[in-house]
């Protein structure tokens, strides 16, 4: 949500925003709904003003025995049309919020201009391509070792549903128990296991709602399942004036994910990349304005580690403008390396929100000894997408006979097994 005293002061610096994100300028237009808006509130003040003033000449009136019919009739006029005022100050509050809360996130002046993803810069890479005799893609690794079920899992759900059995399905636990591990002892991250279905206000204030409605799976009840744990755990603050000493607040879940992939009819349509159900471990950092640049950049840092325990090569970039997320003022993606793509695909995704989130969930804190409060700032991460780092170490560690050599780092998860090697008949 944006700040309207910010397109009030400068409505041609907000205009350069929007147009960074491809939008056409409509400074103008909101600040006609909201100059509408506060010229009813100037009328409703004067209508109670004078209400207040004749109701008590009424009572002065009365006191001497006089006629006070006409201003009575008056005052009940104005009732009237104070609550005439209220209803259209309502409406356009409404009509406001409706249009802001639609309109995308500022960028970060140096997040680079661009249209799609192919416009979006690397900044660095780790580790070295492994040099293969004969590659193979995950799903016909997984089919090979009889624990990669397709077919089940669509007789079971349908398409873009994927049942893992035997040694990966302890591997896809095991990847998960190790990134939880890692951001809680040695990155100082509070693991959290949130609910998995929220309320509208919940996802509205994270950004999913109203705009992105289609792409997530609503309960007859009502309620939405959560398409990350972003969702519960930056909502933890929702509504809050938190203490400025307890910031930053760092926190880790690992969840399933639940999104309907609208518009990704065609996409990933083979194997595990891109489905309705998938496992995620996520970071989630609140912080004061003046911390969530170097946050930032040390949440980026924790997702790169696990690749780096894992030993599986990876390229970081930072996303052009026409490829950052609605909420976000800049975003990196961390890339892992896909033998049987021959290419990097993304693994995580690390945002800084800034106080985007928080004006949509009236998130504050305040400094010791303050009486006002400021809007904190909000960053989430992948820390990482389990079922994309399961094939990531799949394919960079398959072996001639179509076994998977785990990387050292998870074998203590996996009971000291070496490799994941095909079900024996």
């Amino acid at each position: 949500m944006h700040d309207i005293r910010l397109i009030r002061e400068n409505p041609q610096a907000f205009d350069a925003a929007m147009a960074r994100r491809g939008l056409d300028p409509l400074a103008a237009q909101i600040l006609q709904i909201d100059g509408s808006r506060r010229a009813t509130q100037t009328a409703m003040q004067e209508a109670q003003a004078r209400r207040n003033e004749a109701s008590k000449q009424v009572g002065e009136i009365k006191r001497t025995g006089g006629n006070a019919d006409t201003l009575m009739a008056e005052v009940t006029a104005l009732k009237d049309k104070m609550a005439e005022l209220e209803a259209k100050e309502k409406e356009l509050g409404t009509q406001l919020d409706g249009f802001l809360s639609g309109l995308p996130n500022r960028l970060a002046d140096e997040v680079p201009l661009g249209k799609d993803e192919t416009d979006n810069k690397e900044l660095r890479r780790h580790g070295t391509p492994p040099t293969l005799a004969a590659t193979k893609q995950h799903f016909e690794l997984g089919e090979e070792l009889g624990q990669m079920d397709f077919t089940n899992a669509a007789k079971l759900s349908g398409a873009r549903f994927t049942m893992l059995t035997g040694q990966l399905a302890r591997l896809e636990r095991a990847i998960g128990n190790f990134m939880l591990d890692l951001h809680t002892s040695e990155f100082g991250y509070t693991e959290v296991s949130p609910p998995l279905m929220v309320r509208d206000e919940i996802v509205y204030g994270t950004g999913q709602l109203p705009k992105f409605a289609e792409d997530l799976f609503r309960t007859t009840t009502g309620l939405w399942l959560i398409p990350t744990a972003e969702v519960p755990l930056t909502n933890i603050v929702n509504g809050d004036i938190i203490a400025a000493e307890k910031l930053p607040l760092r926190l880790t879940a690992r969840t399933p994910c639940f999104r309907s992939e609208a518009g990704s009819a065609g996409k990933d349509t083979r194997g595990m990349l891109r489905q309705h159900q998938f496992y995620k471990v996520e970071l989630v950092s609140i912080t004061a304005p003046e911390e969530s640049v170097a946050e930032h950049e040390r949440m980026t840092q924790c997702a790169e580690t696990v690749l780096k325990r894992l030993e599986i090569p990876f390229r970081t970039i930072v996303l052009c403008s026409g490829d950052t997320g609605f909420c976000s003022t800049k975003t990196y993606d961390i890339e892992a390396w896909l033998p049987g793509q021959n290419a990097y695909r993304e693994i995580s995704s690390c945002s800084n929100c800034g106080d985007f989130q928080a004006r949509r969930m009236n998130a504050r804190y305040r400094s010791a000894g303050e009486k006002n409060t400021s809007f904190v700032h909000t960053l989430n991460g992948s820390g990482l997408a389990i079922g994309r780092c399961l094939i990531a170490i799949m394919e960079n560690f398959q072996n001639p006979d179509g076994s998977v050599t785990l990387p050292a780092a998870l074998r203590p998860y996996m009971g000291g097994l070496e490799k994941i090697e095909a079900v024996k008949a």
